[in-house]
């Protein structure tokens, strides 16, 4: 009897431990060089009195689109002093047209409404999106003016942030998308986050860390 007392207290000692070190479970699973990547150098961020997290994806991906919809209810949850941002990826021409498109719905104010759009034309209804004319036609289907689509696509604003996601990307040395940076120091993949369910989880873990370490709690 004294035996199995014994035994009970010792695994309601141990469980908390264990329940911490198993991966997914607890956020000091998390590992740098094994759950996720650090960046050096780092980037700077726009606001040092936010932790920013930015998403690097491209609309004509698959993995990004299966994402999407997990980001989005995961960008609900964030803390006010989280400042969540997208990057476009752009390895070619045609990636930079959509770059241009999704700074284009940002500048007019549409992005919440042409996001889903221009990942759906790609995605699920098999549009390329290969030149100004078919991504303007897609703006004005939903509502956007031909004219002002026109203005902003071409507009030096819009080239501006093309060409600071181009350099953040490299900077960040992705390889693929979808990828996270946390704070412009640590990069986050579906590959060593396990999931993208994981990558979320890892994002919140860096998030906290860098929350900690701006308190002088780390």
């Amino acid at each position: 009897m004294l035996k199995k007392l014994l035994l009970s207290l010792t695994l309601f000692t141990f469980a908390p431990l264990l329940a911490v070190a198993q991966p997914g479970q607890g956020q000091a699973a998390f590992e740098e060089g094994k759950n996720y990547d650090l960046i050096s150098p780092a980037l700077r961020t726009p606001d040092p009195d936010k932790i920013e997290v930015v998403e690097f994806f491209w609309y004509g991906c698959g993995h990004c689109y299966t994402f999407e919809p997990m980001v989005a209810a995961w960008k609900k949850k964030l803390a006010d002093d989280v400042e969540f941002n997208g990057s476009p990826a752009m390895w070619n021409p045609q990636m930079e047209l959509h770059a241009r498109a999704y700074y284009t719905a940002d500048v007019l104010g549409v992005l919440d409404t042409m996001n889903p759009v221009l990942f759906q034309a790609m995605n699920v209804d098999g549009k390329r999106l290969a030149s100004e004319e078919e991504i303007k036609a897609l703006f004005v289907a939903n509502g956007v003016e031909a004219d002002a689509f026109t203005k902003a696509f071409n507009s030096f604003g819009v080239s501006s942030q093309v060409k600071q996601a181009d350099a953040r990307a490299r900077t960040a040395k992705i390889t693929g998308t979808p990828s996270m940076m946390v704070n412009g120091k640590y990069l986050v993949t579906a590959r060593k986050a396990g999931s993208q369910a994981g990558m979320l989880e890892v994002a919140d873990f860096l998030v906290e860390k860098e929350r900690a370490a701006a308190t002088g709690g780390q």
